[in-house]
């Protein structure tokens, strides 16, 4: 390819980048542009022909994004946020919010913390709706594959900004009706155990088992915490829970103290060119008042 210095970059142009960045394939990039994929990619060939540069490295598992499509795609990023302030601002009255926000967490913290909050949200600005994805990778806020992430973790993503809401307390819990009674049952060997599987191998309370019962071999094991908390309640054994969690569930019974080498905290995460779009930040302030650990 020869460089063609003549080339002027359209907004379009800049939305077709992003959209590819962000997806990774053309389907994906097609199906966030509502085009077909035959589209994009003639789309993608005449900017990479106009500019004399490559913008991807193609491969079987799809599109990969050299340093000067990712450069661009941040300024795709740029005039997409200006462009939604710019709609939000031409299309609602004062005091108004609306648009879609996209919320990544565990299904623990979306029913115990964030559910909860978002329904008093919605009742203040009803234009405002939620794509809640609940799942224990970190869904990618640099792609902008979500707006907000609400994670429990000692170490946050340094390239993300965001705030810590507090540290998550948790115990080791058993059934009210169990035959389990006091913590003294368990280190008597009492008891079975339900824990997370694989899916969670540095779980905090995984970790914390292992160091204070290594010859555990859990009855139960679940890919959720959410799930620990049901089988628990069920009575199939002891597991331990947030704090948050566990409150309100008059079938639980506390058999430990907080422990405190099993806490960890609650982040409230975004992107840099998120946090201020107006829906983003309105979302991001109301979570960050309303979701109570304690």
């Amino acid at each position: 390819m020869h460089a063609q210095t003549q080339y002027r970059l359209s907004a379009t142009d800049l939305q077709l980048l992003l959209a590819l960045v962000r997806a990774g394939t053309l389907a994906g990039a097609a199906e966030r542009l509502g085009l077909d994929g035959s589209t994009v990619f003639r789309a993608v060939q005449r900017v990479e022909r106009g500019l004399g540069l490559p913008l991807f490295v193609r491969s079987r598992s799809g599109y990969a994004a050299t340093e000067l499509a990712q450069q661009l795609a941040e300024q795709g990023e740029q005039l997409e946020a200006v462009l939604e302030t710019a709609r939000s601002a031409a299309q609602q009255l004062p005091g108004q919010v609306s648009g879609t926000v996209r919320i990544s967490t565990t299904d623990t913290i979306l029913h115990g913390l964030v559910a909860p909050a978002l329904k008093a949200l919605h009742a203040q600005h009803p234009q405002l709706s939620f794509e809640l994805h609940a799942g224990n990778e970190l869904a990618s806020l640099t792609r902008r594959d979500t707006d907000i992430a609400v994670r429990a973790t000692r170490r946050p993503p340094q390239h993300l900004v965001g705030r810590c809401l507090g540290p998550i307390d948790v115990a080791l819990f058993a059934a009210g009706k169990s035959a389990i009674k006091h913590y003294a049952d368990v280190e008597a060997g009492k008891a079975d155990w339900i824990a997370p599987d694989d899916a969670l191998p540095e779980h905090p309370s995984v970790q914390w088992r292992k160091r204070h019962f290594p010859r555990v071999r859990p009855a139960y094991r679940v890919n959720s915490i959410l799930s620990v908390m049901e089988l628990v309640s069920l009575g199939l054994g002891v597991g331990v829970l947030p704090l948050f969690l566990a409150r309100g569930q008059p079938q639980l019974r506390q058999l430990t103290e907080v422990l405190e080498d099993c806490r960890t905290e609650l982040w409230l995460l975004t992107h840099p060119e998120s946090r201020h779009l107006r829906r983003v930040a309105a979302v991001y302030a109301h979570l960050a008042r309303s979701m109570a650990l304690a």
